[in-house]
């Protein structure tokens, strides 16, 4: 992260802010959390890297895992911490910057989520650093589960809080990414990365991972969750299921805010692949 730092202090600075972040938006919530358990079970080992205030590991340790947090921001660790003491529910945690993970043993882990960094790392060498790293800590076989935030999903930012910043120069240039099909780093929610959609596959190629799954984490839902998400949990429920279903057509992830990049971690010896 070239702004680590302002990147760290937004976080310390919005923590309960994040701890609510995935009740507001429920849908990527409970469609990560299906994918999640289509692999992840009791005992399982798992990092949890830009775990944030730790909705994820929290949800992982009481379902039995093992589970590690890490974080760039220790006010975010700490409150990860203290809500899974009051919780009764034990995990570890730690302060880290994603580029180094060299504190933390290598492959150890069955699984590690990386669901927070890439919005962040403005450059593509941070990014490849960050997952190389992730990758050190997988055992052989493991997989690694990377969320990215969507190139269109900071257009719909800017109409939801501002639709005159279209007017600003500034922004209409950044807007434009858009037209141009190009990714955008810039300032979003605090110093952020958007990738276009496209891209994605396209970034995975240069590891050693077996692609498993490419998807919308909100499927079509994103754009009506505000109405969603005030009905009663069968109807919910119901269109979470027809979601999930096709939240990974290809034609689905211009409409997604976070796309998940879902891989295998492939001993040295195997054909590289990205699917």
């Amino acid at each position: 992260m070239e702004s680590g730092e302002t990147v760290r202090k937004f976080y310390d600075e919005t923590v309960n802010y994040e701890w609510e972040r995935l009740e507001r938006h429920k849908v990527e919530f409970e469609i990560t959390k299906r994918y999640l358990n289509r692999y992840i079970k009791p005992k399982d080992k798992v990092l949890d890297l830009g775990g944030g205030p730790g909705k994820y590991s929290l949800y992982l340790a009481e379902l039995g895992c093992d589970v590690t947090l890490a974080d760039l921001s220790d006010k975010n660790v700490a409150f990860a911490l203290n809500k899974a003491n009051e919780q009764g529910l034990a995990i570890k945690g730690l302060q880290v910057d994603g580029r180094d993970l060299s504190s933390i043993r290598d492959e150890q882990f069955d699984y590690v989520l990386c669901m927070g960094p890439m919005y962040h790392l403005k450059s593509e060498e941070d990014r490849a650093k960050t997952i190389r790293e992730c990758l050190k800590k997988l055992k052989p076989n493991g997989i690694i589960f990377a969320a990215f935030i969507s190139s269109y999903s900071f257009v719909w930012d800017y109409l939801i809080r501002n639709p005159e910043f279209i007017l600003d120069n500034d922004r209409k240039s950044e807007l434009n990414k858009i037209v141009d099909g190009k990714d955008f780093a810039g300032k979003g929610f605090s110093d952020n990365f958007y990738i276009s959609p496209k891209n994605v596959l396209p970034f995975f190629i240069q590891f050693n991972l077996e692609k498993l799954h490419l998807l919308n984490s909100e499927s079509f839902l994103y754009l009506r969750e505000p109405e969603l998400i005030g009905q009663k949990p069968e109807v919910i429920n119901a269109w979470l299921d027809l979601a999930e279903q096709v939240c990974e057509r290809e034609d689905l992830l211009s409409m997604a805010e976070h796309i998940m990049y879902i891989g295998k971690k492939l001993n040295k010896s195997s054909n590289n692949g990205a699917g």
